[in-house]
């Protein structure tokens, strides 16, 4: 029943109905005389029953959708409503009106959300009719059991009221005077069969037959898939009734296509909405028909279709109309299909009627072989007919089929076939400006291509491949230049200068394509990353010069996408970097580099990021030995740090961010030589400054302190742990140690610093972070100094606060103690700086 409902839901989804419908008076009637219907008697017979025709206007009536929807649930509720009330005539009667209902075929397009509603109602009537005879035999007039039916019961067991009761129903359907009312009253309680028949399912023949006399094809098809749901009741496995229908249809069918100007006017105004409103019976049936059949029981079925002369001669019978044959395609087992693809595809072409799109049964064929392409025995001989076949085609047919056959081709490495496929496409599509449908299906195409080759140098040498793509637009050509950049930079670098710039100018049309303005959407985030991704791939080798112009026209091109800046800067400074190692003289080309980093970087928003930016790149100057370029972009840096808080402060700061970039500039601040003009310390007063005028979190604070203690500690040595990779660059030992004034400085800024360091601590709200700070300050403090009388008493209070506030057991507490203890010790040789 689960299939049943998730039908139901696809074909009222499939044909949906505007606000308004027009239904004929004879409808509207029968809704509007619902509730009004009060007769109710056990001794009035159904054909007694007013004849909604005889009180109907002429004219047809206009209301809404919503309107006609709740009439009908208002019959359903009054339907069960008299049910329970024991007034099961009045049921009866009530559910005839309804049945009436799918004898208006007038809006064709209400048609099968009108079926579903009408067989929603007579299925519960029939469930209840069937729990009713299912009492009648299990319980007496006083209510007390005395049997129970098991599942599969005979009419033996059941006794002569309940078989009475059983027989009075189907007598009172039996006397409806409207044909089709009469076999959708009789199916809604046909599982009631069973109580009076051995082989019940043998009578659905019987109504199979009673179809033929229904002359609306609409009505009549929709009749025949009531018939298929409630024969699933059975668990019979005889479809021949089933059979019939699929036959009857097939004549009606014939008789709409073959018509000229009748009642049903040109095909295209007529006939083909009424045949797409016919298609889901035939998809029903046929799905019931076939499933789970056995292949002995398939080979059977074809030859009472007509498609097979026998069981030996297949696939020589009369032409199959298309629609039938298409479904008839999708339930076929898959080897059949393999198998037999040759004949199926000459079937095809012999059953070129007007009810369905002779490509679209070509296409299935297509893709029911994709399923199992190892199976298919006349590969050449299949593939040649298609080609064929399809050269006839326009361009969305033609893109449609070949899109189903593709993955054989490319599986078969038939080469010439996607070479003509390639150039037929091209041919089709020129001066063409391509519909959604045809984008759909190159895209399929293109991106199967991509999926199959291994690089895309081997896709971009495909004749037309180029051409092809060119043609496209939107969200298509989007999608496809997606898989070809990822596609691209999937296994390592870029360096063949005409795959680059191809690659260049797809990025350019998908960043075109971009919606600038929702760039934190999903795709437009992954339109992005694929860009980023192919910029930082490219390798132009040792030619430096193109690999900086490249950078500079990905950065005029793609100047939107923010993570493509930061990489853009990146990959200016490594490669200043390779022409320093390069060892060749490219002073001019490294200024090149910094100058195109130094304007990238004020363009990407977030202070820290650029700070970072700066950082790195002045580096890079240092290494180049262009001393004044790597003051001027610290100077840049400190001016982020200095901006941070004026923009960002009403955000959470970013205090690890912040942290580290400062550990960063101080580490830097040991290669870079002090300027005597502005102060040999002036950057690390500047950073002291800022801190001061922030008010960032005590704990905060306090390790930018010591920061400054590390880099201060550093400075005074006689010999400075590392230098500048440059010989013309001397370190602050070289220029400075030994000078009083660099020494007072030093010594200066150092007493500040640790001032400030035990204040800001006795500042921190929360005791455990307080004590943990503490400790943190003591172990920098006495990593960088020799302990002595001016070290001891700042170290030992800091331990007393830490003591104050974290357990005396804490090991980080006793294990700054046990450190301290062991420097003081080893105290013996005198500080660099007197303190």
């Amino acid at each position: 029943m689960k299939e049943w409902t998730s039908f139901k839901r696809l074909l009222m989804q499939r044909f949906p109905v505007s606000k308004m419908i027009s239904v004929s008076s004879m409808s509207n009637t029968i809704l509007r005389s619902g509730k009004a219907h009060e007769k109710s008697s056990s001794s009035t017979h159904p054909e007694e029953l007013d004849d909604p025709q005889k009180s109907s206007e002429e004219s047809t009536k206009v209301i809404t959708r919503q309107e006609f929807v709740s009439r009908l649930h208002e019959l359903k509720d009054e339907i069960n409503r008299a049910w329970h009330s024991e007034d099961r005539v009045k049921s009866l009667k009530l559910s005839i009106k309804v049945a009436r209902l799918l004898m208006d075929t007038s809006v064709l397009n209400f048609y099968p959300t009108l079926f579903v509603l009408v067989s929603d109602v007579l299925d519960m009537l029939g469930d209840m009719v069937w729990e009713r005879i299912r009492q009648k035999a299990e319980f007496a007039e006083d209510g007390a059991k005395f049997c129970s039916l098991r599942e599969n019961f005979g009419v033996s067991d059941v006794p002569t009221d309940a078989k009475e009761t059983c027989y009075n129903w189907f007598c009172k359907v039996g006397t409806i005077r409207e044909l089709l009312p009469r076999i959708y009253l009789e199916l809604a309680i046909f599982p009631c069969w069973r109580f009076l028949i051995e082989q019940p399912s043998e009578s659905l023949q019987r109504l199979v037959m009673m179809t033929r006399g229904l002359a609306d094809p609409l009505a009549s098809a929709y009749c025949r898939l009531y018939i298929a749901h409630r024969a699933q009741k059975f668990p019979s496995h005889d479809t021949g009734y089933l059979i019939t229908c699929v036959n009857d249809i097939k004549l009606i069918l014939t008789r709409i296509s073959s018509t000229k100007e009748t009642a049903f006017g040109g095909f295209a105004d007529s006939k083909r909405p009424l045949v797409s409103l016919m298609e889901p019976s035939v998809e029903f049936i046929m799905k019931s028909i076939l499933n789970d059949a056995s292949p002995r029981r398939v080979g059977k079925v074809l030859v009472e279709l007509g498609i097979w002369r026998s069981q030996e001669e297949l696939f020589g019978g009369l032409p199959c109309i298309s629609i039938v044959l298409h479904h008839l395609l999708k339930e076929l087992p898959t080897d059949i299909v393999c198998f037999h693809a040759v004949d199926i595809l000459h079937l095809i072409k012999c059953s070129n009627d007007n009810s369905y799109d002779q490509y679209l049964n070509y296409r299935l064929v297509g893709l029911r072989l994709c399923e199992q392409i190892s199976q298919i025995t006349t590969v050449d001989a299949i593939v040649n007919e298609v080609i064929h076949v399809v050269s006839e085609y326009g361009l969305d047919e033609y893109l449609k089929v070949v899109d189903a056959y593709l993955d054989i081709v490319l599986q078969n490495q038939m080469d010439g076939h996607l070479k003509t496929i390639l150039e037929w496409i091209s041919k089709l599509a020129s001066d063409k400006v391509l519909a959604e449908d045809e984008l759909a299906s190159l895209q399929s195409i293109l991106v199967k291509l991509l999926s199959h080759f291994k690089n895309v140098e081997h896709v971009f040498s495909l004749n037309h491949f180029l051409q092809i793509l060119d043609m496209m637009h939107g969200s298509s050509h989007s999608i496809v230049n997606m898989h070809i950049l990822d596609m691209a930079t999937r296994d390592g670098y870029l360096h063949d200068p005409t795959t680059i710039q191809l690659l260049f100018e797809i990025s350019q049309a998908l960043h075109s394509d971009t919606d600038l303005v929702n760039m934190k959407n999903d795709d437009n985030q992954q339109q992005a990353r694929l860009i980023s991704r192919f910029v930082r791939m490219v390798d132009h080798g040792v030619v430096y010069e193109r690999h900086l112009a490249f950078l500079v026209e990905c950065r005029g091109a793609f100047g939107s996408i923010i993570e493509l800046k930061e990489i853009l800067v990146h990959s200016s400074n490594c490669l200043a970097t390779k022409a320093l190692k390069d060892g060749k003289k490219h002073t001019g080309f490294v200024k090149s580099c910094i100058a195109f980093s130094e304007v990238t970087i004020p363009s990407i928003p977030g202070h820290i990021k650029q700070l970072n930016l700066f950082l790195e790149t002045a580096e890079v100057a240092l290494l180049g030995g262009l001393v004044s370029h790597s003051d001027d972009l610290i100077d840049s840096a400190i001016n982020c740090l200095q901006s941070y808080d004026l923009v960002e402060g009403s955000r959470t700061v970013d205090s690890d961010g912040l942290l580290s970039s400062i550990r960063k500039l101080c580490s830097l601040l040991i290669m870079v030589p002090g300027n005597t003009e502005v102060g040999i310390l002036h950057i690390p007063k500047n950073i002291l400054s800022i801190i001061h005028s922030r008010s960032w979190s005590p704990r905060l604070s306090a390790r930018l302190f010591c920061a400054i203690i590390s880099l201060s500690a550093t400075l005074s040595q006689e010999r400075l742990p590392y230098h500048a990779d440059h010989p013309e660059i001397m370190g602050n030992d070289l220029l400075f140690f030994g000078d009083s004034s660099y020494v007072r400085e030093l010594l200066s800024l150092t007493e500040s610093v640790l001032q400030n360091l035990v204040d800001i601590i006795e500042h921190e709200p929360s005791r455990a972070a307080r004590g943990s700070v503490s400790l943190e300050a003591c172990n920098c403090i006495v990593s960088s100094f020799k302990i002595n009388e001016h070290i001891l008493p700042i170290c030992s209070k800091l331990i007393e606060t830490a003591k104050s506030c974290l357990d005396a057991k804490d090991k980080y507490l006793t294990s700054t103690i046990s450190f301290l203890d062991k420097n003081m010790h080893a105290a013996t040789v005198p500080s660099s700086i007197t303190i």
